[in-house]
């Protein structure tokens, strides 16, 4: 999301839209948005906190600027990661979750700061309730530092570069690039001086998974029905936004 800077008319406003069988995390550098959702939630989010959702079988929810920033210039600047739901969990009740910047775990290793933003790697664990086998991490360097941390991944990996550089294999690779992997034991890498990056990996789901718009899941079928009842005003109401975003016409 973004960046970008909004001038004291401009807001943020994605109106209250659905979601299926899936989790969002929401993770900002810059700015504040304020959530709410059909469970009730209402709770704003600034940078180094997670809004951690669990959309299910199925929930709305808006992201907007907070009150007190609509009149003023301001800067937005983060990441939303959609997570699939295991199979056995596609219709789960809807939850949502918020973990202060303070709660998430963060360590120094060789000058190196890391944090775990989701899941488990390194013996750590973050307190974001996953659903699978993931991990989420910000790795952050002052001086050129290699980077071997093969061992403590597993699964898939995406590594995405926020700012600076990273070297690898002999190329060199800057801000807005992401490298994947389909072996996480493969992550080692040369960080340049003042880089950041995040890295989103975990264990591979064994069935393929469906997208539409918002809605994610194991058969269209699903989908199909999910579009229906958005259609058809059958999803939960946001409780504080009677906004609406339309089925979108693909």
């Amino acid at each position: 999301m973004g960046p970008a800077c909004l001038a004291e008319h401009e807001n943020l406003d994605v109106a209250p839209h659905p979601h299926i069988g899936l989790s969002t995390l929401t993770y900002l550098f810059e700015g504040a948005i304020f959530h709410r959702d059909s469970i009730g939630s209402a709770m704003e989010i600034t940078p180094g906190a997670v809004n951690w959702m669990t959309a299910g079988r199925g929930v709305v929810h808006s992201e907007r600027t907070p009150e007190y920033l609509r009149q003023k210039d301001k800067f937005l600047h983060g990441l939303q990661i959609w997570v699939a739901l295991p199979k056995e969990l596609e219709f789960m009740e809807p939850e949502f979750y918020h973990i202060e910047a303070k709660d998430i775990p963060s360590w120094e290793e060789d000058g190196i700061h890391y944090k775990l933003i989701a899941g488990e790697a390194f013996g750590r664990r973050s307190p974001v309730p996953v659903y699978s086998p993931l991990y989420m991490l910000e790795i952050k360097s002052h001086e050129e530092s290699f980077i071997d941390i093969r061992e403590g991944l597993f699964g898939e990996s995406g590594l995405y570069i926020l700012e600076g550089e990273i070297e690898s294999n002999g190329y060199t690779y800057g801000p807005k690039q992401i490298l994947i992997t389909k072996d996480a034991h493969l992550c080692s890498f040369t960080m340049k001086p003042n880089t950041t990056v995040y890295i989103f990996g975990g264990e591979p789901f064994p069935e393929e998974r469906f997208i539409y718009w918002n809605f994610v899941a194991t058969d269209k079928s699903i989908i199909e029905a999910a579009k229906e009842r958005w259609k058809n005003h059958e999803f939960p109401n946001v409780p504080g936004d009677d906004g609406y975003v339309p089925l979108p016409n693909y």
